[in-house]
């Protein structure tokens, strides 16, 4: 039989397993183990690429949702973005919440992810734990959610009734919701007041959503949190100003940054960070400005603790 017969044969075989269209056949990838490896690399490519295009062709919605997030932080001191999800979904969360902690200087608990199964299901599968509405209240009221907050529920079907409940809690308590799903009959869309979907279809390894809906997730997690910051002026264009020098490579980074900003020596920006306790902003300010750190400090709160205004107007 010649490949081209073999592949509609498999075709019509597993075109039986009608689902969601996260769970549907891929029919580039139905001969996936008979392809030679810089084939099957290819077949992954094209899928990546369509993980971009899906998440491009989202813009609209990510935007609302962006500034749906935006408006809580700039009006509420203590709101919070929280994401949900279980599986892939529920870690690819709680990753972009953690490292928002040293690239950004964002305080802990300001960016939350929450998982079903619990931490532990980051490195091990909590089998079953998608499925547990109850759970979900038990894990959202020890945070105890607030009008303020922001809770995003992240499923590639939609279908996860932990992910679901979430959002109802979120929504009993007065909060904005958001939500990231990849299928088209995803209760997610009509849930949550700020849906997103990132539509990517078939997977490679049918039903793998950890593949081409988690890279979709991840890029749009990216965009959110990274977005957020801005807004917030964490960044200075695109320089990472509030940047947590917690290692010898990132107090490296902190010196150059503030050495190129106030075009000063790299000796100078490490000895002004000291001064600071390595608190990149407020060594800018005094090298930027000639003044000590108590002034440079009261600077940069009239400013918001933003520098693009307070460097191109004082």
């Amino acid at each position: 039989m010649n490949p081209s017969s073999q592949r509609q044969q498999r075709l019509t075989r597993l075109q039986r397993m009608v689902g969601l269209a996260t769970e549907s056949v891929n029919p580039a990838s139905a001969c996936l183990d008979q392809v030679s490896i810089r084939d099957a690399l290819a077949i992954f490519s094209q899928n990546d690429a369509e993980a971009v295009a899906a998440v491009r062709k989202a813009h609209p919605q990510l935007e609302a949702l962006v500034q749906a997030v935006v408006k809580q932080f700039q009006m509420h001191p203590t709101a919070r973005l929280m994401y949900v999800g279980a599986g892939t979904s529920g870690r690819l969360g709680v990753l972009d919440a953690v490292e928002c902690v040293p690239t950004f200087g964002m305080p802990p608990g300001k960016i939350v992810g929450v998982m079903a199964g619990g931490m532990t299901a980051l490195h091990t599968a909590v089998e079953g734990s998608e499925d547990d509405a109850e759970q979900v209240k038990i894990d959202l009221a020890k945070l105890n959610l607030t009008p303020h907050d922001t809770v995003v529920g992240v499923s590639a079907s939609g279908k996860a009734a932990y992910v679901q409940q979430a959002i109802k809690e979120a929504k009993a308590a007065g909060c904005v919701t958001g939500s990231l799903t990849n299928n088209t009959e995803s209760p997610l869309l009509t849930l949550a007041d700020y849906p997103v979907l990132l539509n990517t279809g078939a997977e490679v390894i049918t039903g793998s959503t950890r593949m081409k809906a988690g890279t979709a997730q991840k890029l749009a997690l990216n965009t959110i949190s990274t977005l957020l910051m801005v807004q917030l002026g964490h960044t200075y264009g695109n320089v990472m100003v509030n940047v947590q020098p917690t290692n010898d490579k990132l107090r490296d980074r902190a010196a150059k940054i503030v050495s190129a900003l106030v075009d000063a020596p790299l000796e100078t920006a490490k000895t002004t960070l000291e001064q600071t306790a390595y608190h990149v902003k407020t060594a800018i300010v005094m090298l930027a400005k000639g003044l000590d750190k108590p002034s440079a400090e009261a600077l940069l709160n009239k400013y918001q603790q933003r520098l693009a205004p307070l460097l191109d107007t004082e």
